[in-house]
């Protein structure tokens, strides 16, 4: 069995969907939930199928990484998938698990990746940019935003009429059908080692 940490900061749709996804799992169990903000949407939903929640500050993330590091592995957690959370995971956490920790970019990477690339703001670029196509990009965290190895990356048209929230729609479609696969594909990875 291999134990998943899912990490977000905001409304919690990606952290749902695979919830959903590993619910009857006799591979996967999604062990914790974890947020940096108290307010965050994610909160109720991972409630609603019985998650046990943690809220870990951006201070408590970067001065008190070896206890997280500790309540992690207490908690026996195999991997870290990262589904919207928009802090950047200290040095020590990815050292603490290497090719372990997951996140999913709403553009194809390495293109609008790095600090401050999210959500619209990326959707934003993309169609400023008159980008034909965008997609999703599932990689592995390492030390820098968004420059970890990929797993998976999958595309969407971006058509003349589109727009930032258009975009968004088609980048959840794709995040709703994949994260999951992308997750169960590293996990499978993990059990033949």
């Amino acid at each position: 069995m291999i134990n998943l940490a899912l990490f977000a900061s905001g409304s919690g749709t990606n952290v749902e969907n695979l919830i959903q996804y590993f619910a009857s799992s006799k591979e996967v169990k999604i062990k914790i939930v974890i947020t940096n903000n108290p307010q965050a949407g994610v909160i109720k939903r991972a409630e609603a199928y019985k998650k046990n929640v943690h809220i870990i500050s951006k201070q408590a993330l970067l001065h008190y990484t070896e206890q997280i590091i500790d309540f992690l592995k207490t908690e026996k957690v195999d991997v870290l998938v990262l589904a919207g959370f928009l802090l950047k995971i200290p040095e020590k956490l990815v050292t603490a698990f290497p090719n372990r920790i997951i996140n999913i970019h709403p553009a194809l990477l390495p293109k609008y990746g790095g600090k401050g690339m999210y959500g619209m703001h990326v959707h934003q670029a993309v169609i400023q940019a008159k980008e034909k196509e965008s997609g999703i990009t599932v990689h592995y965290v390492n030390e820098e935003y968004d420059k970890g190895a990929i797993i998976m990356q999958k595309t969407c048209c971006i058509e003349p009429h589109d727009t930032p929230e258009t975009v968004a729609k088609k980048i959840h479609e794709l995040e709703y059908t994949y994260f999951p696969k992308a997750v169960e594909q590293v996990v499978a990875h993990l059990q033949v080692k």
